[in-house]
Formats: C-alpha cells, sequence, structure tokens
C-alpha cells in the first residue's frame, strides 16, 4: 500500500469541468464524480431535486500524492472562494495491485 491525500470536492454540478481541469492541471488525472449530492451547508439546504440540474451538487473524488497537495490546494482554494462549495482531505492509503 502507499500512502496518498484523499480528496473530495463538493461543488455545484455545473462547476465540475473546472474542478477536474484544475485537478488535471496538477497531475492529478484519476477521479469519480458523484452527482446529486444532497445535503445541508452555509447556503441551506440543497436537495438536487428541480428540474434542470442548474442548483444540484456533485462530488468530485479523488487521491493526490502527498508531495502535489499544498500547490493543488493552494488552486482549489481560490476557485472555492469564487465558486463556492466544500473540500475534505484525509489521509488515505493507496491499495496497489
Amino acid at each position: 500500500m502507499k500512502p496518498v491525500k484523499r480528496v473530495e470536492v463538493v461543488v455545484n454540478s455545473l462547476q465540475v469541468d473546472a474542478v477536474v481541469q484544475l485537478l488535471e492541471r496538477h497531475g492529478v488525472v484519476g477521479h469519480s464524480v458523484i452527482r446529486d449530492v444532497t445535503g445541508r451547508g452555509e447556503r441551506g439546504r440543497q436537495t438536487g431535486d428541480e428540474l434542470t440540474g442548474a442548483f444540484s451538487n456533485s462530488c468530485v473524488l479523488t487521491t493526490c500524492p502527498p508531495e502535489r497537495l499544498d500547490a493543488m490546494l493552494a488552486d482549489l482554494r481560490r476557485f472555492l472562494a469564487r465558486a463556492g462549495g466544500v473540500a475534505l482531505v484525509s489521509d488515505a492509503m493507496w491499495v496497489e495491485h
């Protein structure tokens, strides 16, 4: 196993492509997108049940080598300050096969 940082970014669904591009600029190319994330945050309740999807949230889940994390997070903080959303970072172990 190899230590990595697990990164979860919850943003408006319209911002997913921008988050993925940001990650790729930092060499983070693998990711999963979980659509229609619901919950409650500083902007109130997000139900994800309206017709167009313009107000729904998605979660971008990825891993990052620890040595790339600081630079990637600096860009991600600037992005989230403009676009809104939340990011979580935790320690994880990559199971190599």
